[in-house]
């Protein structure tokens, strides 16, 4: 488990610092149109499979590591990693036992808040960029769930000094200080579109890489899980797989009908 010396984070076993806020701190979303490609909610939709096994296999690791926090990437942009975070996020807080936060880090090309249907004006990049502003204002809690999401917008700004800046050591040390209980995932840029996800993911205690089936290569996947070296690889996330009419085990719509019983 990693450590910010310049944070100091318990002493005698006792947190110094506050968690991120979570569903009692923050604003309800309210009445928002979610995305339709957002089926992590859904229990009963046949789309949702995926991500609940999915959500199952990472809370294994996670246990037998003693992790909380996750990074979700891709090697290259546009292979569904906002669309994996964001279901895998919204099937977890489907959990009454789990409480989950998703972050948005893609400061440059953020997409979560438009996924959550979220009209945000302040986010993530504000807070990191030292304006005035807390975390509790921007939270959102989503419906009744146990999810709380931190949006960002997509903003010109430096984005790789953002990732090595005390405010992002102070919003991961946050996020290390909530309990047993919850899980962190982190929405970061593509491997190669800069630094910034090599740079965030030296702070978290393991990644997710999404690769697009037909489009990623096997040299980018290998170039990817070089650079996010020495932080674990969870697992790779086939994203778009179309063997099995959208079903990756290849069941197909075998069981439809069992989900909408």
């Amino acid at each position: 488990m990693k450590s910010f010396p310049n944070i100091p984070q318990t002493l005698g076993g006792t947190p110094l610092i506050a968690g991120l806020p979570g569903i009692d701190e923050v604003a309800d979303a309210g009445d928002v149109e979610l995305s339709e490609k957002l089926v992590g909610f859904e229990s009963k939709d046949p789309r949702s499979r995926s991500f609940n096994l999915l959500r199952t296999q990472l809370i294994k690791k996670l246990a037998e590591s003693g992790g909380r926090l996750v990074g979700i990437t891709s090697p290259a942009p546009h292979a569904g990693k906002s669309f994996v975070a964001s279901n895998l996020a919204a099937s977890i807080g489907q959990l009454p036992n789990k409480r989950t936060f998703l972050v948005d880090l893609d400061l440059r090309r953020a997409t979560i808040a438009r996924i959550f249907g979220l009209d945000v004006s302040e986010g993530v990049t504000e807070f990191l960029l030292g304006d005035d502003i807390e975390l509790r204002q921007i939270g959102r809690r989503i419906g009744e769930s146990n999810l709380v999401v931190y949006p960002t917008l997509a903003a010109p700004v430096n984005s790789a000094e953002l990732m090595v800046s005390e405010r992002l050591d102070e919003l991961v040390a946050r996020a290390r200080a909530l309990g047993d209980d919850a899980i962190v995932i982190f929405d970061l840029p593509p491997v190669f579109a800069n630094d910034d996800a090599i740079l965030a993911a030296e702070k978290l205690d393991g990644v997710l890489l999404v690769v697009e089936q037909g489009v990623t290569t096997k040299k980018q996947l290998q170039g990817a899980m070089q650079l996010i070296h020495p932080t674990p690889l969870l697992g790779t996330v086939f994203n778009r797989f179309t063997g099995g009419n959208g079903d990756p085990y290849g069941y197909g719509g075998k069981y439809d009908g069992y989900y909408n019983s």
